[in-house]
């Protein structure tokens, strides 16, 4: 066997212990008891430890050597899947296994105290869970630079959008910072002028889960490879062959949940529409979390939330709850979800207010990492950037500093993607109704086939084949930048 074979089949080995490991967190997440947390911490572990001695091996590294030598003999996606293959193997062996252990317990132990702290505004307790993981993050991150030759954060960043640097992203943010207080006033300024009816009773939560899951299934969530389930923070897990989705529900607002379940439904189109002959290695998974952020935000904000999406998901939704008035009219949901109101939470905040939360989460996880603030800093750090950047007061840590689950298993560097997949989506978006003219009459139909075909044309089944910058020009002939999206707002919101 040729030094390439064997490391496709050492990578195919890495995936199966990398899709055990997710299924588990999915479980920890949605239906595991609560006192089975210490088992399922161990467990973890092992299965990080598995990962990481089957991989940071010196016989890994020679064949990466050896196939890179025998280059000409790979066809351009095993050429791709040997540089990410590398860049794995880079991230790997700069940590010791003693850490990616100590890291993987401290983070399931500080997810486990965060569910229950955050429930009773216990900061305390949730501080002294996270001042763990976050020393073993700063271990890690020192490691990493080291190794990889980045700044400490850099390093982190490169876990989640490979090639990204901060000095990059603070330039786009800086120029969000520039832009958004201005036009948020003029926003706020014109919204007063539209009558919004309240949409308001009770939404019984079976009802909700009915919808979610029918608008699922129309945009073309394949449910025999899926499933949708309940959590205290959304998210999308498993596989492409086995997406399991999750959202959370509120009897006296369904558009959380509505939306919440729309956006997980963007990343598990992109999972469901990854090259199927790649599952197994590097080349055929998702291309780094802004690009997958940029999925389930093209569908949420550039799709739900255009007016076209809600001539479609009106009457349906009416009809769900029973309530054929005013208030579940095409032209009051879509003022409904594109109202602006700065607010607590990220996750329900509207497309406009949401960078400056992203924001706000980045300069602070920057300042942990480089050691310019520590974790009893954070409520103090967190109100102080609200009131700057969105002029709202944070009443207690559980709507503030607490909210996130994700720096409780050390996803440090995570953040930022969240914006850039925004700018991502816009540039995406702008390209398909380009190339597509009639889309958004289709959509007001409620067919999404030829939406699903050009993304699967144009991201989904290129999987990791290019670099994400290599395939944004490829799809909409332009780097990122921020322009596209400043564009959308501007169109939808001061047209």
């Amino acid at each position: 066997m040729g030094a390439y074979q064997e490391l496709e089949r050492i990578f195919a080995k890495l995936h199966r212990i990398g899709g055990i490991s997710g299924i588990m967190h999915w479980d920890a997440a949605v239906m595991m008891p609560e006192k089975s947390a210490p088992e399922r911490a161990e467990q973890l572990a092992f299965l990080h430890s598995l990962h990481h001695e089957t991989l940071a091996t010196k016989k890994v590294g020679e064949k990466i050597q050896a196939a890179k030598q025998r280059a000409e003999d790979l066809n351009d996606w095993q050429k791709a899947n040997l540089r990410l293959m590398e860049h794995s193997w880079l991230h790997a062996t700069a940590v010791d296994e003693k850490l990616v252990v100590a890291l993987s317990k401290a983070g399931s132990e500080c997810e486990m105290a965060w569910r229950k702290a955050r429930g009773e505004n216990d900061f305390k307790t949730f501080a002294k869970y996270m001042k763990k993981v976050l020393k073993l993050v700063r271990e890690m991150a020192v490691a990493k630079a080291e190794k990889l030759k980045l700044s400490k954060y850099d390093a982190l960043l490169d876990q989640y959008d490979s090639g990204r640097k901060s000095v990059e992203i603070d330039a786009i943010f800086s120029d969000l910072k520039k832009f958004l207080p201005g036009f948020l006033d003029k926003v706020l300024t014109r919204q007063k002028k539209k009558k919004i009816i309240p949409i308001s009773g009770k939404f019984p939560i079976a009802t909700q889960k009915q919808l979610g899951k029918k608008m699922m299934k129309k945009i073309g969530f394949d449910f025999a490879h899926g499933r949708l389930d309940t959590s205290h923070h959304p998210f999308c897990g498993g596989g492409p062959g086995d997406v399991r989705i999750t959202t959370r529900y509120y009897e006296d607002n369904f558009l959380p949940s509505f939306m919440g379940v729309l956006h997980e439904t963007g990343h598990a189109l992109y999972e469901f529409g990854l090259p199927e002959k790649w599952r197994t290695q590097p080349v055929g998974g998702a291309l780094g979390m802004s690009v997958h952020e940029s999925q389930s935000l093209f569908i949420e904000m550039q799709i739900a939330r255009s007016y076209e999406f809600c001539e479609f998901a009106a009457p349906v939704t009416a009809k769900e709850f029973k309530r054929p008035g005013k208030e579940f009219s095409a032209e009051n949901l879509y003022n409904t979800v594109t109202c602006v109101k700065p607010g607590l939470i990220r996750v329900e905040a509207d497309e406009v207010t949401y960078p400056a939360h992203v924001i706000l989460r980045y300069e602070i996880e920057k300042d942990l990492i480089s050691g310019g603030m520590e974790i009893d800093d954070l409520p103090e750090r967190w109100s102080k950037g609200m009131r700057e950047l969105l002029d709202v007061k944070v009443p207690n840590d559980k709507d503030g500093c607490m909210q996130d689950i994700h720096w409780t298993d050390g996803s440090f560097g995570y953040f930022p993607t969240y914006t850039l997949g925004a700018m991502t989506a816009a540039q995406l978006a702008k390209a398909m109704k380009k190339q597509l003219p009639g889309i958004m009459r289709e959509i007001q139909r409620g067919d999404f086939k030829n939406m699903r075909k050009w993304l699967a044309e144009n991201l989904h089944s290129h999987g990791s084949h290019y670099t994400a910058e290599e395939l944004l020009k490829k799809s909409t002939g332009s780097a990122l930048n921020a322009s596209a999206f400043k564009e959308h707002l501007q169109n939808r919101y001061l047209p």
